[in-house]
């Protein structure tokens, strides 16, 4: 039962109405304070990414690729260090961290490669065809053994080993050779030659896509304005 004492009154559990309000008013302003951090702080994490994205997007196209190759070398330099006071094989280190998944992955893409660039320049052009033609040698073993046996057991030829008036061509080194340049020249033969300009020849065109034009032209209608042609070069067309 409640009484009334100097203005205040009381309430069960032995509090008034006035402390009641008060704590109330001290869990408002609690909560408020709460709230009010809270947004300082998403206001201060959100000018923290609009300052980072700034960032981002003054950075070249590229940036994000070439961090990732820059520690990637970072990684590698360590790692060599690394290897190299310890006395071990950096080469030897590194193909033990990769894992057969990767190893085989990394043997497809090397295989999809196109081993041939293209035309460079002649001498580029003839150490490929040489690096073609010395893959398809196979070790003559026999002439291998004989040479050793001659030469001693630490004579070890190679490909490129070639003593004077004992190498004698096989009938397959032969037919193979001779195979190589009869493709060599159905090769050549469907190459299309750049035709020889004749300094002689009417000039009728303006660049080299109207002189195809013309010839063309020439080619289907010729015949039937070559009366037309002959009366405007002579200035007697009607």
């Amino acid at each position: 039962m409640a009484a009334t004492k100097e203005g205040c009154v009381s309430v069960a559990g032995g509090g008034t109405s006035d402390d009641l309000g008060s704590d109330k008013r001290e869990e408002r302003l609690r909560k408020f304070r709460e709230l009010h951090f809270k947004r300082n702080e998403a206001r201060k994490l959100n000018h923290q990414e609009v300052v980072e994205e700034d960032k981002r997007l003054k950075l070249p196209a590229n940036w994000e690729s070439k961090k990732a190759r820059i520690e990637w070398e970072l990684a590698e330099d360590l790692k060599k260090k690394e290897c190299a006071e310890n006395g071990e094989d950096y080469h030897r280190v590194k193909l033990l961290d990769i894992g057969a998944e990767d190893a085989e992955r990394w043997e497809k893409k090397k295989k999809k490669k196109n081993p041939d660039p293209g035309f460079s320049g002649y001498a580029e052009a003839q150490l490929r065809q040489y690096q073609r033609l010395t893959k398809q040698i196979k070790p003559d073993m026999e002439s291998y053994e004989k040479q050793r046996e001659e030469y001693g057991k630490d004579f070890h030829p190679t490909s490129n080993t070639l003593i004077h008036g004992s190498h004698v061509p096989t009938t397959e080194g032969i037919d193979r050779m001779v195979e190589d340049v009869e493709k060599q020249i159905e090769k050549r033969a469907k190459y299309s030659r750049r035709r020889a300009y004749n300094d002689d020849a009417d000039i009728d065109y303006i660049n080299e896509r109207n002189a195809k034009f013309n010839k063309k032209a020439e080619r289907f209608y010729g015949k039937y304005t070559a009366e037309i042609k002959q009366n405007l070069e002579r200035g007697t067309a009607v």
